[in-house]
C-alpha cells in the first residue's frame, strides 16, 4: 500500500495546479462519501426510492418479530416467523443493491484516475 501513496505522491507533484484540482477530485472516498455518492447522479432516484422502500420493509420486519415473540400458538409463529425472515431477506437484497452500486462508483472513479493520469502522461510526452 505504502507504494501505491508513493506514486500517487509522485503523479501530484507532476500534476499543474488544475490537474491536481481534478485528481483529488477522484480520490478514495470513505464510507459515509461512498453512501452519499449514491443519491448523486443519473442513478439518484432509484437509489433513494430503494432505501425508503427498505425503511418501509425494516418496519414490517419488526412487526413481524414483535408479534412472533408476542404469540404463544405454534402457527402464528411459524406465519410471523416467516414473514419475518421474508423482509429481512428482501432487505439484505436491496442493501446487496446499494453495495453493488457503491462499488459500481468506486470502479468508474477508479477509471477516471487512470485516463487522467494517462491525459497527463501522454501531454508530459508531448511537450518533450
Amino acid at each position: 500500500m505504502k507504494k501505491n501513496d508513493e506514486i500517487d505522491q509522485m503523479i501530484k507533484e507532476a500534476l499543474s495546479d488544475d490537474e491536481r484540482e481534478l485528481f483529488n477530485n477522484y480520490e478514495e472516498q470513505g464510507m459515509f462519501e461512498m453512501i452519499g455518492g449514491l443519491f448523486q447522479g443519473k442513478m439518484k432516484w432509484l437509489n433513494g426510492l430503494t432505501a425508503f422502500i427498505q425503511l418501509i420493509i425494516l418496519g414490517f420486519a419488526v412487526y413481524f418479530g414483535y408479534r412472533f415473540f408476542g404469540t404463544d400458538q405454534v402457527t402464528e409463529m411459524i406465519r410471523f416467523g416467516g414473514l419475518f425472515f421474508l423482509f429481512m431477506i428482501m432487505m439484505t437484497t436491496l442493501k446487496i443493491f446499494h453495495m453493488m452500486e457503491m462499488n459500481k462508483n468506486a470502479t468508474i472513479r477508479e477509471i477516471k484516475r487512470m485516463e487522467l493520469q494517462i491525459s497527463v502522461l501522454t501531454n508530459s510526452l508531448k511537450k518533450n
